[in-house]
Formats: structure tokens, sequence, C-alpha cells
């Protein structure tokens, strides 16, 4: 998976279509994420014992799929290139747009 935690994206589906936000957990194997602000969902806690009921707001995960990483200059797909760096060869994660490329680090 090419989005990490920090990143901002852009959702590109659903009912939060054209919203952006920062990338706050990351579900490799179950290929979802959790957007900030993204897919709000309420949950109705029943009243147990001296506790009372309650609505309970949290942000449920998106599939990666149906999101874009933001950048400087627009919205692309995540690449990768090597640059030297003190002798070394670092691999380096870009952000490949209509415009250009650009780092994300």
């Amino acid at each position: 998976m090419k989005i990490k935690t920090g990143d901002m994206v852009r959702v590109t589906t659903g009912k939060d279509k054209n919203k952006t936000g920062k990338v706050l957990q990351v579900f490799p194997l179950l290929e979802k994420v959790v957007i900030e602000g993204v897919n709000t969902s309420v949950k109705h806690l029943k009243a147990r014992g001296k506790t009372p009921g309650q609505r309970v707001e949290y942000t449920a995960p998106i599939d990666a799929s149906n999101v874009a990483v933001v950048g400087k200059e627009g919205s692309g797909r995540v690449g990768y290139k090597f640059i030297k760096k003190d002798g070394k060869q670092v691999k380096v994660r870009i952000l490949r747009t209509k415009e250009g490329t650009q780092d994300l680090e």
C-alpha cells in the first residue's frame, strides 16, 4: 500500500467525494484507511447499569482505492525513485501528477 499515515488525500468516490483530509490510520491487510473528518458514523450505545445510553460519533475506514494523494500541485498517484545521498542509493516517494512530479517527504 502506497498511502501512509500523515498523507493528505482526497476522496474520489462515495458520499464524501471531493473531501480532503489527513490520513489518521492505515490498515494494509484490509486495504483501508481512516481519514480525518471523512466517513463519520454514529454508534448508539445502550444504557448499562448506572451508565446512561449515548451516541458515539467516529470516523469509519474507507477503502484505499477510493482516495488519491494530494500534493501542492494537485492529486495523483504515488511512485518511487532512487536518488544518491551520501554515496548511497535512497528510495524516495514522489507524487506523479499531470503537471509533473514532486517529492512527498
